[in-house]
């Protein structure tokens, strides 16, 4: 095992460190971690966590939360995962990125904390953010788990309210290859008799049964709380603790994300209910990074990290509502473990023509390895591999031409790429892509 780096060692020094201390990048279960946070941090230690599990849209819900929470005066910190450029983005203290210097103190903290008991790079990660946060004395914590939920580091605190977003087929190796096995270990967030969120309408019979034998009161999208319709004015209905209908009219032309609906009911049952003001500031905030956010004009560029069959179907949705005529082009990277069939199955309609691009390191695909697997559920002629995300971002534009749109998606890695490739262009006064 390599020694910790020493003093004056840079935030990659230490991330590359903790990548090598332990003998599987996941290993899921509770124990070392909260043996190591008993020695992190007093046991006293007493803030109101609201703790976000789901498929997809964690962390949306977490950074629109955060955004609420911190319009309307209270201090917090979010913890979220992956990131897509720095790691600081992991780390959020009243809005703002934790420092290098932050993240470095924190580490040095966890690695004298947790003697020789080995960790995993996300669960040093969790406790650095932890450490940082009671260092901060923030009032409120809302933590994205990483993977799954009942054994998920970010489970070692008792959530004020529990939010889960969404239940779909992902990490099926860990968490089970049916919707009730995954919705039994996204449940495990839930704790006795406190309030909960689902995102859907419908949540698997494990969830339900959690929510039963812990008395959970449970509120529900479509049902407890919903977006009454995509007209404009667009109402929102909410549900408050008190068991009242709290109607508000969202004041921007796009109807909201569902994330964000799914934030301001959370804001609801803690107590603090929102206001025509906040929705006006919500409405003016500038797109979350890599979350439908788009990058480009002529042709329009979207880039959004879903990764699974579940996120695929929104956003062919997402893409049908709000740019109906125009046509789409990929750019695609996925990760070995990612149901790319059931992804392009998703989109087959939508897209025309896939660029298929290549993610590095172990679990990376190249572009051949993506178009052997998707072209079972589409023509091969409608299929380009690729040699970076470079060259699939640059010949999808070109085929896009002015009128088109790009939908840049597959992995946080590879939208991080295409967004460096779209700033480096910009910044060095090159050919620009958009």
């Amino acid at each position: 095992m390599n020694r910790s780096p020493e003093a004056g060692a840079t935030l990659n020094d230490w991330l590359g460190y903790l990548e090598q201390q332990h003998h599987s990048p996941i290993d899921m279960g509770l124990d070392r971690v909260l043996l190591v946070f008993r020695r992190l941090l007093p046991m006293n230690w007493r803030p109101r966590v609201i703790t976000v599990a789901g498929t997809n849209g964690k962390g949306s819900t977490v950074r629109w939360l955060q955004r609420m929470l911190q319009f309307q005066g209270r201090t917090s910190g979010a913890y979220l995962s992956p990131h897509i450029d720095r790691f600081n983005e992991r780390v959020l203290l009243n809005g703002t990125e934790a420092t290098d210097q932050d993240l470095i103190c924190a580490f040095t903290q966890v690695e004298q904390a947790r003697g020789s008991i080995s960790l995993t790079y996300f669960e040093v990660a969790t406790l650095a953010a932890l450490w940082l946060f009671h260092r901060d004395q923030v009032q409120d914590l809302v933590l994205e788990v990483g993977l799954g939920g009942r054994l998920d580091a970010v489970n070692i605190l008792d959530p004020a309210l529990a939010i889960i977003t969404s239940i779909g087929l992902d990490h099926t190796d860990w968490l089970g290859d049916d919707l009730e096995s995954i919705g039994y270990e996204k449940a495990g967030i839930l704790r006795p008799g406190i309030a909960a969120i689902y995102g859907e309408t419908n949540p698997p019979r494990s969830v339900l049964q959690q929510v039963a034998a812990q008395k959970v009161q449970l509120c529900r999208w479509g049902i407890d709380f919903a977006r009454e319709s995509d007209t404009d004015p667009m109402e929102l209905d909410l549900h408050s603790p008190a068991g009242k209908s709290l109607a508000l009219t969202w004041p921007g032309n796009q109807p909201p994300a569902t994330a964000l609906v799914v934030a301001l009911q959370a804001l609801c049952l803690l107590g603090q209910l929102p206001d025509q003001p906040l929705l006006e500031h919500l409405s003016h905030c500038p797109a979350l990074p890599g979350r439908f956010e788009q990058l480009g004009k002529n042709p329009t560029i979207i880039a959004d990290v879903g990764h699974n069959p579940h996120g695929a179907a929104w956003l062919s949705a997402e893409l049908a509502r709000r740019y109906p005529s125009q046509p789409v082009v990929a750019v695609y990277g996925a990760l070995a473990d990612k149901d790319a069939a059931g992804v392009a199955l998703a989109l087959k309609e939508t897209v025309s023509h896939w660029y298929l691009a290549p993610l590095e390191g172990s679990r990376g695909r190249s572009g051949e390895s993506l178009q052997t697997t998707i072209t079972r559920v589409l023509s091969p002629a409608t299929t380009t591999p690729c040699l970076s995300v470079a060259e699939a971002l640059e010949q999808a534009v070109a085929r896009a031409g002015t009128k088109g749109l790009v939908l840049v998606f597959g992995s946080f890695l590879t939208v991080a790429a295409a967004r460096q490739c779209l700033l480096t262009q910009r910044g060095t006064g090159g050919k620009a892509l958009v």
